[in-house]
């Protein structure tokens, strides 16, 4: 069901379907529209946290890279002295209260994304469903953190933010433009205008102002459970290799991939797959490439022919400046 959705959301040739399609989505729009109409008038309230918020977030459903984006930008505000916090839902994560994540928490228990971001950086990683509640178990817990930046949550509008940073996939892009469920988007695609920084992940180079530029970037491979036990792409020449991908966007793994010149078969899992053992014994399998996302759910699984393609982000210029920026107004300095 998910894969038809997708063909049909991101689909060229125009259908009956896209035709009918285009008042429920029109009378959607509204409604998301009004909604944040609301919280922008004080109509319903929203909660201002006492240190400044940064949200990653995105217009569409599935994968756009929020997560290595959210690794990048924790670093770079480190690099420049702050000490940032993280904030997430969890998805595909069983915790039903707040929870801290640690490099040694259940990927089962908090979701892979976070499990990932704490393993990725030396932040505090806290989630739960409602984000402002999330914020005071942090700062209750760690004083220090003078930055929150919350992975997703663009239209969770019950917590104020001082900086909007929208995600969108440079190929796909807003697909046909309708809203949930003819469409992929969440709100209408000008609400990326008012938005203080466009971040596009991958396709064309050529951005206006206020878009970024985003590549990933990961050439050497390592094993599941042994990250010195490294290779590159060529080693895996002659080999029977089967790539496999549980992400919002599976084919940008498996374009990478082909990117470093490797042959391989396709294993597209939904988003946050819960992977089990009989998921990975794959007849005549020399080599299994996974992205570190669903790594982290497979460490329990002593396989030595699985390898991991770790991935850095790679932002335009001027981003981080922008951000901290706004962190120094919010400081009065």
């Amino acid at each position: 069901m998910q894969r038809w959705l997708e063909q049909y959301w991101y689909s060229d040739n125009a259908s009956f379907w896209r035709l009918f399609a285009v008042f429920p989505s029109f009378l959607l729009a509204t409604l998301v529209r009004f909604r944040r109409f609301l919280y922008q008038t004080g109509l319903v309230s929203s909660w201002r946290s006492p240190v400044p918020v940064i949200v990653v977030g995105n217009v569409t459903v599935g994968g756009t890279g929020k997560t290595p984006l959210v690794i990048w930008l924790a670093e770079q505000l480190q690099a420049k002295g702050y000490s940032p916090g993280i904030i997430s839902r969890g998805y595909g994560g069983a915790a039903t209260q707040i929870t801290e994540v640690t490099k040694d928490t259940s990927a089962a228990l908090v979701g892979d994304e976070p499990l990932l971001m704490a393993m990725r950086t030396s932040c505090p990683v806290w989630i739960g469903k409602k984000r402002p509640a999330v914020i005071r178990s942090l700062l209750k817990a760690h004083p220090q953190c003078d930055v929150i930046i919350s992975d997703d949550g663009l239209q969770h509008y019950a917590l104020k933010r001082d900086f909007e940073i929208v995600m969108v996939d440079g190929v796909r892009r807003y697909g046909n433009g309708a809203m949930l469920p003819f469409g992929p988007m969440r709100e209408p695609a000008s609400r990326v205008i008012e938005a203080d920084a466009l971040v596009v992940n991958g396709g064309d180079s050529d951005m206006s102002e206020g878009e970024y530029l985003m590549r990933l970037n990961g050439e050497i491979f390592h094993t599941l459970n042994d990250m010195t036990h490294t290779a590159i792409a060529k080693d895996f020449e002659a080999k029977q290799i089967h790539a496999v991908a549980g992400i919002g966007n599976p084919a940008r793994f498996f374009n990478q991939l082909r990117q470093l010149g490797l042959t391989f078969v396709e294993h597209a899992f939904p988003d946050h797959h819960p992977f089990s053992l009989a998921d990975l014994q794959i007849n005549g399998a020399e080599v299994i490439l996974m992205t570190e996302k669903d790594a982290v759910k497979c460490s329990k699984f002593a396989l030595k022919n699985i390898w991991v393609l770790p991935v850095q982000a790679h932002i335009e210029l001027g981003l981080e400046n922008k951000v901290v920026e706004r962190i120094n107004s919010f400081y009065g300095r």
